[in-house]
């Protein structure tokens, strides 16, 4: 009944940071606004997810970071809401969010728990792909399932030689008949081994260049030849379930392949301006989470006859994390928002997932300094923050590839100018 009420809302839903133009009393001047206001619909998700994530997601994260079991009901529980597989458009019974309506559910299942949110928003990343390339019977066929029960997919590209440097995967799919006949290893895969199918990104001719080199392909989990290796165990994020995938002469059916051979490159990178908006804005959310927390214990906490708080020491360091938050917010508003208009948002993505990851880890580390000796211990929620924080700075493109982005950028708008 929630998820039947909640889909018939959002499928509603407008864009916000939508630009508009506002009537003026005279009737012969207009002038274009920036509007900055939630549709009620949008508030209603909004509460939803914070709802949520206060509720049950944080409540439970302690348990998942200490023995890092897979958090399957809390997943189920989001399903049930509508707050999973928020992409997936709605003739596919999907709810349809834009990007900039999914940053609003990710910030906050974020501020809950970031491995939880990881685990929840790789699906998203693995369906993006099909999204954008996927013909309307991959669609109906993988994307409809994600709808049907609480499945999860996985986004195959990351190599243990080939991180930043996707060019380098070395993972191969030769053609044989009607089918591909896929070979190599994947790591470092959110839900590698939860996943119902992968997509998978593969080398199909070794002679071409990076753009041309490669293919998409969705391959089902459960093909002969998949190998899922051990969960690994790291510093943050444990609740999610990361692992190396092994394929040995997998076979994939030539119907399964996405888009045009030698596009697969393209599509991979193309999901990343959907993604990465996302993906900033979980750092926002946790960097709010470690805001919240130390403003909390600063009010409490007296030194010297009077709350922490009260200190400028700290109060500047409270301050220097409203600013970033609120900067970082706004960065993935607008690369959100552009998304959603079909423009170009790679320059705005990159700036955003930069800033919100360093910001993430700035904030994670000061709410521990804020907190002390207490900010030490595991019995208080700042040092699992800090640890949550870090790979923000490196999954989805490390800050120096967005920086590289970024530059690149500045230096082609300088070249115009000349």
């Amino acid at each position: 009944m929630l998820r039947s009420q909640l889909l018939s809302t959002t499928r509603k839903t407008y864009r916000a940071f939508s630009t508009t133009v506002a009537v003026r009393s005279s009737s012969t001047a207009t002038a274009p606004t920036l509007g900055f206001q939630l549709s009620e619909d949008q508030q209603s998700i909004q509460e939803t997810a914070r709802q949520f994530a206060r509720d049950v997601i944080i409540p439970a994260a302690p348990h998942h970071d200490k023995t890092g079991e897979y958090p399957v009901e809390v997943i189920k529980q989001a399903w049930e809401l509508g707050l999973v597989n928020t992409h997936i458009p709605t003739n596919y019974g999907g709810i349809g969010l834009g990007v900039f309506d999914a940053t609003l559910v990710s910030e906050q299942l974020a501020y809950g728990c970031t491995g939880i949110q990881t685990a929840i928003e790789a699906n998203g990343l693995a369906e993006a792909p099909v999204i954008l390339a996927g013909s309307d019977a991959q669609k109906k066929k993988y994307l409809g399932r994600m709808t049907e029960e609480p499945l999860m997919a996985a986004y195959c590209v990351t190599e243990p030689g080939a991180g930043s440097d996707v060019a380098g995967a070395k993972t191969n799919a030769v053609k044989k008949g009607d089918k591909w006949v896929v070979n190599g290893q994947k790591m470092w895969i959110t839900n590698g081994g939860k996943a119902n199918w992968f997509f998978l990104l593969a080398k199909t001719d070794p002679a071409a260049n990076a753009g041309k080199a490669f293919t998409g392909f969705i391959v089902d989990a459960s093909s002969p030849g998949i190998t899922v290796g051990r969960k690994e165990w790291n510093m943050g994020q444990r609740a999610s379930d990361t692992r190396g995938i092994t394929f040995e002469d997998v076979e994939v059916p030539d119907e399964n392949r996405l888009g045009d051979v030698g596009q697969g490159f393209k599509i991979a990178m193309g999901a990343f301006d959907i993604t990465r908006p996302l993906v900033a804005s979980a750092a926002v959310g946790l960097a709010q989470r470690a805001m919240d927390e130390a403003a909390a214990y600063a009010l409490q906490r007296k030194t010297m006859g009077k709350p922490i708080i009260e200190h400028q020491a700290v109060a500047f360091m409270l301050a220097d994390m409203a600013i970033n938050v609120e900067s970082s917010r706004m960065m993935v508003w607008r690369a959100a928002w552009l998304r959603d208009q079909n423009k170009r948002n790679t320059y705005y993505a990159s700036i955003a997932k930069a800033l919100a990851s360093e910001t993430a880890n700035k904030c994670a580390s000061d709410a521990v300094q804020i907190f002390g000796g207490n900010g030490f211990n595991t019995e208080y929620p700042v040092e699992k923050l800090m640890r949550d924080a870090k790979i923000f700075t490196i999954y989805e493109g490390t800050s120096q590839i967005q920086r590289l982005i970024i530059s690149r950028a500045v230096a082609d708008a300088a070249k115009q100018m000349i």
